[in-house]
């Protein structure tokens, strides 16, 4: 007998990683061969920009969600309740009601974390209160063992599972092949938010600029607290129109010929769990320049697949962009190395039976 599981998740719009991983879970056979799944959508925005905003659309919205997951707990008996909870900002208060109907229902629940910050807002007397009673009783599945000590004062380790996310195979994958004399092409791929480093980046390609090297800077993506004035304003400002070249948001096809023109593909980001498109960027052979940031490390072997710098350190990311600029043969190594390591621990099937054994897991010993 299968048993039944309610995932209430997250699915695009708007695209961030908890949703694409949200559409993956829905979509996966899998998944939804192993059990008997209802899902429920725990998205109420439908832009990046309406992310922490009120308003009266999503208030209906969110209040449909909840008389959907009662009707739900009242007629179907589950044997899990999975919640993609967000751990921070007005969500968290948002999500801790979903819980608590989870909680009056008597369900058994496991949170999907693909968010963090509860280490730095646990000790607000209220955001405490709120923790302990949202996380007890409860087990957690994170996707690095570097997120733990995000909610280790609240959850056992003996309660925390580890999934790692992946990505689907792309269509094509191969390299497009350039001259040699041509620029070295840098990717920067994803939303255009601050802390996702792109004005380090762009400090970062000034200094390379008053070095003299030849290269280009394609940013890809939806604009968001970075607007288009500010950084048109920044790109102009520092002297590096021709440099850096804002292409716009992409996807499917037209997003996978960045990935397969570009060199390098860097990610300075301040503000990450895990980063998918540092997972889509290995699948292209792309070396990596990234942070020590979340569950990055396990992405990324410094030295390996690519290089990881301090959050914030323009001159460490100036650096490792410049020995890959310099060395063509560096940059080939890290990207097969890097092509290799996903199709090892990072692709789409790994995650799907990984979480699969997970929740069998986690009910057989909630069962037992």
């Amino acid at each position: 007998m299968k048993y039944r599981i309610l995932f209430i998740l997250h699915f695009p719009p708007p695209v961030h990683g908890s949703s694409v991983v949200g559409q993956y879970i829905k979509s996966s056979d899998r998944i939804n061969n192993a059990f008997i799944c209802d899902f429920v959508n725990l998205s109420t925005s439908q832009s990046m920009e309406e992310i922490g905003k009120i308003n009266f659309r999503k208030v209906f919205t969110f209040i449909t969600i909840l008389c959907t997951i009662i009707k739900k707990f009242l007629t179907q008996r589950y044997d899990l309740c999975y919640i993609a909870i967000t751990v921070t900002r007005s969500a968290l208060y948002k999500d801790s009601v979903v819980v608590g109907l989870a909680k009056l229902f008597k369900q058994k629940i496991v949170y999907h974390l693909h968010n963090k910050g509860v280490k730095t807002r646990q000790d607000n007397i209220f955001n405490h209160f709120l923790y302990k009673r949202i996380f007890k009783n409860i087990s957690v599945i994170l996707l690095s063992k570097h997120l733990y000590p995000d909610i280790q004062k609240y959850v056992p380790e003996d309660k925390v599972y580890y999934c790692p996310d992946g990505v689907p195979e792309a269509a094509n994958s191969q390299k497009i092949i350039k001259n040699e004399n041509d620029p070295v092409e840098i990717l920067f791929l994803s939303n255009m938010t601050e802390s996702k480093g792109i004005y380090i980046l762009l400090d970062a390609c000034k200094m390379l600029k008053d070095k003299g090297y030849k290269f280009t800077c394609n940013f890809v993506g939806p604009w968001n607290s970075v607007t288009e004035h500010s950084f048109n304003n920044y790109v102009t400002k520092n002297r590096l129109n021709g440099h850096v070249i804002y292409k716009g948001k992409k996807y499917g096809k037209d997003k996978e010929q960045y990935f397969r023109r570009a060199d390098i593909f860097a990610f300075p980001t301040f503000n990450d769990c895990f980063g998918l498109v540092l997972l889509e960027a290995m699948q292209f052979s792309l070396p990596v320049v990234s942070t020590y940031e979340g569950g990055i490390p396990d992405i990324v072997e410094d030295g390996v697949t690519g290089f990881l710098c301090p959050q914030k350190d323009v001159t460490a990311l100036a650096g490792k962009l410049e020995m890959l600029i310099k060395d063509r043969f560096l940059r080939v190594q890290m990207g097969a190395a890097g092509n290799r390591k996903y199709k090892k621990e990072f692709t789409l099937e790994n995650l799907e039976n990984n979480l699969k054994s997970i929740l069998i897991s986690i009910i057989e010993a909630k069962s037992g």
